[in-house]
C-alpha cells in the first residue's frame, strides 16, 4: 500500500474491532479511521478532498472518544444536530467541509471539557489505546450480560483485528452495507439488507442513519452489486450457513469487511435448515444442529387474534425488523424494562435508537420501538436472535426521554400506556390488542 501510520503525505489509517470466537452482534467495540490528527487530515483532504477527509475526522473524534475514551456518544451527536441546525440541513451529508472543520474544532472541545486534557494526536498512541479498549469491552456489562443471556461460557476472551481502512464516505460512488444471505426473519432464499451511500459502516449498524434497500446499490452500483451477488453464494456454500456480512463500496470497487453466521428466528432456523438440505449444502445431521432449542420457543408465541379488528388503531408503520405480536405498558429506558419486567409487566421499551448498552432491557422487554436504524440495525440483530418482536426506523414517531412520552400525530402515550406492535408488518397499534396462540404451517409441518 505504501502507506504508513501517521505520515501525512501517505496517511494509513486503520480499523480496530473485535474478534471473539463467537458472534455477539454490537456488544463489543469497533474504533474506525484511527491514525488522524491536525496534520494527517491535512495530508488526507489534499489527497482525497477536504469534505471526506474532515468527515472522516468527525468520525474518528465521536467514535475514540465514546469507546476509547469513555465520553458520551450523545455529547458529540449534540454538537453534530446543531450544527445541522444552524446550517439549515436535515442530512450529514449535505454539510459541506468548512461545517466540518467547524464541527471537528466543536468535538475537539467536547474532549476539553469531558476529560480537562485534549485528544490525543499522536497515531500509535491511539492504536495502543484503541486495542487495550476493544480488549476491556469484552468485560463491558453489556457484554458479560449478553452472555449470560445466551449462555455464552468457557471463552477466555476476545481478539483484537487491526485492519487498513477503506472508506465508504467518498462520496456517491461509496457506500456501506450490511446483508444476510437469507431472510433472518422468514428464511426466505433471497439476500436481505441494507445500503447507505456515502456512509461508513456503524451508520447502518448502530442505527444512527434509517438505511435503504439493496436496490439502491443494484441501481447505482451495477458491478460491485453483482460481485457482492456472487461473494455471498461463495461464503453460504464454503460456511455451510447462513452469513451475517458487512461490506463497504470504495469509488466502486467492493470490499468484504467481515461475516459471521446469521442471528436468526425460529421460523427462520426451520426453512433455512430444511432448504439448505433440499439444495445439498448440508446433510440431515448439520440441519438438525442449526434449529436451537430456543428456536423451537420462539415459534410457539402468540400472535394477533384477528389483524383485520385493529386496522383503525395503527397510528404509525415503521420496518418490520423482527416478527412476532407484542402487547405490554411503554417504558423509556433499559433499566426501567429490566425493573418492570421483575415486577411481572410485559413492557415495550421505546428508543429513539437503541444502544448495545440497551441489551438487558431488550431481553426483558416483550417488544422493542426504535424511531432510527434498519433492519441490520444492532437493535433488530439482537432482537431477532431472541425472537422478539421488533419495529424500527418508524420515522412518525417522536420520543422524548426526558418527559418519558411517545408521540405520534396527535397521539400521546406516556409511561405506562399500552401499545401493541405488529413485527411482521411493522405496524404500531394503540392500545392492548388481543393475542391468539400459534398456528404452526408450511415448513413447521413437515
Amino acid at each position: 500500500m505504501g502507506a504508513y501510520l501517521g505520515d501525512p503525505s501517505k496517511p494509513l489509517l486503520l480499523s480496530v474491532r473485535s474478534g471473539a470466537a463467537i458472534s455477539m452482534p454490537g456488544m463489543m467495540d469497533t474504533v474506525l479511521n484511527l491514525g488522524l490528527n491536525d496534520d494527517v487530515v491535512a495530508g488526507l483532504a489534499a489527497k482525497s478532498g477536504e469534505r471526506f477527509a474532515y468527515d472522516s475526522y468527525r468520525r474518528f473524534l465521536d467514535m475514540f472518544g465514546d469507546v476509547v475514551m469513555g465520553i458520551s456518544h450523545s455529547l458529540f451527536e449534540e454538537k453534530l444536530e446543531q450544527l445541522k441546525e444552524t446550517k439549515g440541513v436535515k442530512l450529514d451529508t449535505e454539510l459541506t467541509a468548512s461545517d466540518l472543520k467547524e464541527l471537528v474544532a466543536q468535538d475537539k472541545n467536547v474532549y476539553l471539557e469531558a476529560k480537562g486534557k485534549d485528544f490525543p494526536s499522536d497515531p500509535k498512541n491511539q492504536l495502543k489505546l484503541a486495542v487495550q479498549a476493544v480488549f476491556d469491552s469484552w468485560d463491558s456489562p453489556r457484554a458479560i450480560k449478553y452472555r449470560s443471556i445466551n449462555q455464552i461460557t468457557g471463552l477466555k476472551g476476545t481478539a483484537v483485528n487491526i485492519q487498513s481502512m477503506v472508506f465508504g464516505n467518498m462520496g456517491n460512488t461509496s457506500g456501506t452495507g450490511v446483508l444476510f444471505t437469507r431472510n433472518p426473519s422468514t428464511g426466505e432464499a433471497k439476500l436481505y439488507g441494507e445500503f447507505l451511500i456515502n456512509a461508513q459502516g456503524e451508520d447502518v449498524v448502530a442505527g444512527i442513519r434509517t438505511p435503504e434497500d439493496l436496490n439502491t446499490m443494484k441501481n447505482c452500483m451495477p458491478h460491485a452489486y453483482k460481485e457482492r451477488v456472487e461473494n455471498c453464494e461463495i461464503l453460504e456454500r464454503h460456511y455451510k450457513d447462513m452469513m451475517d456480512i458487512e461490506f463497504t463500496v470504495q469509488e466502486n470497487r467492493l470490499w468484504m469487511l467481515q461475516c459471521r453466521a446469521g442471528k436468526r428466528t425460529g421460523k427462520g432456523a426451520v426453512k433455512i435448515a430444511i432448504d439448505m438440505v433440499q439444495e445439498g449444502i448440508v446433510d440431515n445431521r448439520s440441519a438438525i444442529k442449526m434449529v436451537e432449542p430456543q428456536h423451537l420457543d420462539q415459534l410457539l408465541h402468540p400472535q394477533f387474534e384477528d389483524p383485520s379488528a385493529y386496522k383503525d388503531h395503527v397510528i404509525a408503520v415503521g420496518l418490520p425488523a423482527s416478527p412476532g405480536a407484542a402487547v405490554g405498558q411503554v417504558v423509556f429506558s433499559a433499566d426501567d424494562a429490566e425493573a418492570w419486567h421483575a415486577q411481572g409487566k410485559s413492557v415495550i421499551l421505546v428508543r429513539t435508537e437503541t444502544s448495545p448498552e440497551d441489551v438487558g432491557g431488550m431481553h426483558a422487554a416483550a417488544g422493542i420501538l426504535t424511531a432510527r436504524g434498519g433492519m441490520t440495525s444492532h437493535a433488530a440483530v439482537v432482537a431477532r436472535g431472541w425472537g422478539k418482536c421488533c419495529v424500527s426506523g418508524c420515522s412518525e414517531i417522536r420520543v422524548n426521554d426526558a418527559d418519558k412520552v411517545l408521540i405520534v400525530a396527535n397521539h400521546v402515550i406516556k409511561e405506562g400506556g399500552w401499545l401493541s406492535l405488529n413485527g411482521s408488518t411493522g405496524e404500531v397499534i394503540l392500545g392492548k390488542q388481543p393475542l391468539s396462540p400459534p398456528a404452526l404451517s408450511g415448513d413447521l409441518m413437515g
